[in-house]
């Protein structure tokens, strides 16, 4: 695909996924407003009964009074310029809260990612080259389990077996400096990869095993080149389109789906920001998390599309795939 053809192509997927955005800002503005409960309900809970007149300040305050569609009008003129209003829970501005906390989860989320995807490839290609195989047949159970095993069950063990039994890990807390985070936050970083790299196995396995059964990989050995030349250079290379599907789901998994573990491993990071926001009813909070995490995904799924054309200069997007 030319330069031009390229720019036409991610301008085309930047006004598709705004348009996808502002569908699911309007959804979660939408599922928030029919929840039961209110602001209003979640400030004056447990508390002695407030007068009209206070009652009505935080109407108005957090715009009660207003129909749905000024609401979200109000809303999501705010959420363009990246202002969400205020939390009621702490009453700092939402996107404070999410900066403030997103440190954490971003270095969770690329030391889960690295971890999925170093074993999962790594496996992924053992597996395909020893197929039919004991060792073969190890590494699909061990996705199997990987992929069925729920986060958090595996953030337990792990935390029971090497933080609690063998005293290997600190069992909570993510550290000061960059060291000292790096070894707190291995023991979730593992139980985030381990399903992450389940996925990546079944798929680069599932890869490699095409790709070896090609004209051009026999040709290459019979070239007289290495085996490392002939897996990497022509089988690995040509599999890479299902290893980076893979690792973009896994990416979105690390970054969106860490909610149980930090909350396992008590880490404050914006899986359990999030958590705390939906018991406390804290909708400013919930919708400000819920369009950041979306964004987060639509970029990383664009991104993605982007990187299949540096891959296989094969591929092409007409019009009606953006």
């Amino acid at each position: 695909m030319s330069r031009q053809g390229l720019v036409l192509f991610v301008l085309r997927r930047l006004l598709a996924l705004a348009i996808l955005l502002t569908t699911v800002s309007f959804g979660v503005f939408s599922l928030l407003y029919l929840a039961p409960g209110s602001a209003e309900q979640v400030l004056l809970a447990g508390r002695p009964a407030a007068d009209a007149e206070t009652r009505n300040e935080i109407r108005e305050r957090y715009n009660l009074n207003d129909s749905f569609a000024e609401q979200y009008a109000l809303w999501a003129k705010g959420a363009v310029r990246l202002d969400f209003g205020q939390s009621i829970r702490t009453g700092e501005p939402v996107l404070t809260a999410i900066k403030d906390r997103s440190g954490l989860t971003i270095f969770l989320g690329v030391y889960g990612f690295a971890l999925a995807m170093l074993a999962g490839v790594s496996l992924g290609i053992l597996s395909a080259v020893r197929s039919r195989t004991s060792a073969d047949r190890g590494i699909v159970m061990f996705s199997i389990v990987g992929a069925s095993a729920p986060v958090f069950v595996t953030g337990v063990f792990l935390l029971y077996a090497f933080a609690v039994l063998l005293d290997l890990f600190p069992a909570f807390g993510q550290g000061e400096g960059f060291l000292d985070r790096f070894w707190h936050l291995t023991l979730p970083a593992v139980a985030l990869a381990v399903g992450g790299s389940a996925l990546v196995v079944r798929l680069t396995r599932a890869g490699m095993l095409g790709a070896l059964e090609q004209d051009y990989v026999t040709f290459a050995r019979a070239r007289g080149l290495s085996a490392r030349r002939v897996l990497l250079a022509y089988a690995f290379r040509n599999a890479l389109i299902p290893v980076v599907t893979a690792g973009a789901l896994v990416l979105s998994f690390m970054l969106t789906g860490a909610a149980l573990v930090e909350v396992t491993f008590a880490l404050p990071g914006i899986g359990a920001l999030l958590i705390d926001s939906v018991n406390f009813k804290d909708l400013p909070m919930v919708q400000g998390l819920a369009m950041v995490l979306a964004t987060v995904v639509i970029l990383i799924n664009l991104l993605t599309d982007i990187l299949y054309l540096f891959i296989d200069p094969r591929i092409t997007y007409s019009e009606g795939t953006a």
